[in-house]
């Protein structure tokens, strides 16, 4: 046993338990033995990080706890059996498609395979939307490069994919007089990661901005490059662009084990059959560590952050501009609180999320006392909220690694597995140059065995479901006419019409389910979240498949909407948009 490793398990026996024993594996640190709790899994996890180690490996485990296995597919046929690809992308999250998008300029085959009924049903549908600035990153992390570089990127993105995007700038407020000293402190972090535009903001200036926000404030910084879109449509988006030009995706696949030969991934076992790659990409979330594992080859761990996020009336939206935020104290692991108040794409307004260290990798329940800690932290900033104002809420599960960075790198030691791992926040405002990074690391992988050439005929271009709410009068009028659909709203909350969910169901990446139609057009994400149109929409997807209404689910699998029908014949009542 090195020093080191000596060292490191002698703290850990001496400050959590002496049930922990520490070996090394590779270049990394593997902590084992039994815990009483969570909490001292994750301090021993955090203690051996960052300690002159590649990754910590914990399989730590806690007395009397149990974590269930990942949620498995109800599907199980022989689809994919036999199928050779050039690149097998495993995770169907914003890191995934982008990713497909950047390889499907190549004259290569890519499969996407995800185990969800759709894209984007974890953290990418689960987050605030936020573009961040990249302040918060340790200069010289891959986190702090990334975010700056993929900030910079979306103008261009969100353009050619026909995504909104909405350069509202952040403001990061202070209420005490003693801290507009803290500007000299972010005015060199922010030259350290490359960000432009910093400026301080006096009292008034703050306020003539944002004339709602409390009285107490005293000043703030002003983040101008920092923007918002909905992560949801941006990921769908990508993938409809990757669809395009060649790229395959398989829903409800999900990967249960790989069979390498030396140092090389020659098959990959899924639901649906065995597919041979070429070469693989790991960017499974939460989940990478398991998919790492299958390879042998698993240098970190993930660890489950959980966030809460309360959504806000429409109504309200019109009293913020920016996103607003309170100063953000690293601690020396580099955690942070995080959270704040957004401005969303679609003029909601968005409070959190907050953060906080559980077990489970799919647990998106939430819980009174963080609802109410949200609430008690943020809604002083803005005076004129209220708890009346919130019409929904929900969780998120952050895959954050014990190091704290992102992981985006060539295995070395698989030949052919390349992962894109531990992608927290700010993974949403990275991922343009996260995909733009792996796109390069699986070409440099591929030529080894292929020879790789760019496409002529790549089509950057994608054209989104027309928004109806977004167009003025004569626009709608003259669309109404060529798509009389578009005439009939269904969804009253979000001005969302028959035509756009009609859209939404026969959408290159098909969609027939409730949720699914929310991250497309969100109807029924309004203020009476679904209460009316709910019905409408179950009757359009049942329509639109041809099959009975009792198999539309609300998000796969067995999420069945109805148990049965009462009465034959069209929904009555309404907007009546199936008379």
């Amino acid at each position: 046993m090195s020093k080191l490793l000596k060292r490191i398990e002698n703290e850990l026996q001496k400050t959590i338990s002496k049930a922990i024993s520490c070996s090394e594996w590779r270049s990394s640190i593997v902590l084992e033995g039994e815990v009483n709790s969570w909490d001292e899994l994750m301090s021993a996890g955090l203690r051996a990080a960052n300690r002159g180690y590649k990754g910590v490996v914990n399989k730590m485990t806690v007395k009397g706890l149990f974590i269930p296995e990942p949620k498995n597919p109800a599907v199980n046929d022989y689809s994919l059996e036999h199928k050779k690809v050039d690149v097998l992308i495993i995770g169907g999250g914003v890191i995934g498609c982008s990713i497909a998008r950047e390889l499907s300029k190549w004259n290569i085959s890519v499969l996407l395979v995800e185990k969800e009924e759709d894209l984007a049903m974890h953290a990418s549908s689960r987050n605030d939307g936020m573009v961040h600035p990249g302040i918060e990153p340790k200069p010289g992390s891959k986190k702090a490069y990334f975010n700056v570089k993929g900030n910079e990127m979306y103008t261009k993105v969100a353009e050619e994919l026909d995504v909104p995007l909405r350069r509202s700038g952040s403001v990061v407020i202070y209420d005490s007089y003693w801290l507009k000293f803290i500007y000299p402190f972010f005015k060199k972090r922010a030259a350290q990661n490359g960000i432009k535009g910093l400026r301080h903001l006096s009292k008034a200036e703050v306020k003539e901005r944002e004339p709602y926000i409390t009285d107490s404030v005293a000043g703030g910084l002003l983040f101008p490059s920092t923007a918002v879109l909905s992560p949801y449509r941006l990921t769908i988006a990508y993938a409809e662009n990757a669809m395009i030009n060649g790229a395959e995706i398989s829903l409800n696949t999900i990967v249960k084990s790989m069979k390498l030969d030396g140092n090389r991934i020659i098959s990959v076992e899924t639901n649906k059959g065995t597919v041979y790659p070429k070469a693989v990409i790991n960017a499974a979330g939460v989940f990478t560590d398991k998919i790492a594992a299958m390879a042998n080859d698993q240098f970190f761990t993930i660890h489950p952050r959980k966030g809460q996020v309360l959504l806000l009336d429409k109504k309200k939206g019109s009293i913020l501009t920016s996103v607003i935020g309170k100063p953000s104290f690293v601690n020396v692991k580099g955690v942070t609180k995080g959270g704040g108040i957004v401005k969303t794409i679609e003029d909601n307004i968005l409070i959190g999320p907050d953060a906080y260290e559980q077990p489970y990798r799919e647990d998106y329940t939430t819980n009174r006392e963080n609802i109410e800690g949200l609430m008690k932290k943020h809604f002083p900033v803005l005076p004129t909220l209220t708890p009346a104002d919130i019409i929904t809420y929900f969780a998120g599960i952050r895959a954050s690694t014990f190091e704290e960075d992102f992981i985006i790198e060539r295995s070395e030691y698989v030949k052919n597995l390349i992962h894109s791992a531990g992608i927290q926040s700010p993974g949403l405002a990275s991922a343009p140059a996260i995909a733009e990074e792996i796109e390069r690391l699986t070409c440099e992988t591929l030529q080894e065995v292929m020879e790789v050439k760019r496409k002529v005929n790549w089509n950057p271009r994608r054209k989104g479901i027309p928004e109806l709410h977004r167009m003025t009068a004569e626009e709608r009028s003259r669309f109404i006419k060529e798509r009389p659909d578009y005439g009939v709203i269904v969804c009253r909350c979000e001005e969302i019409s028959k035509g756009e969910i009609i859209d939404a169901i026969n959408s290159p990446i098909q969609c027939n389910t409730v949720d699914g139609i929310k991250r497309r057009v969100r109807a029924g994400l309004g203020r009476c979240q679904g209460g009316f149109c709910l019905p409408h929409v179950v009757k359009l997807i049942q329509t639109q498949s041809g099959g009975s209404i009792t198999e539309v689910t609300k998000k796969g699998n067995s999420s069945y909407m109805l148990t049965g029908e009462t009465k034959t014949g069209n929904i009555s009542g309404g907007c009546q948009c199936e008379k």
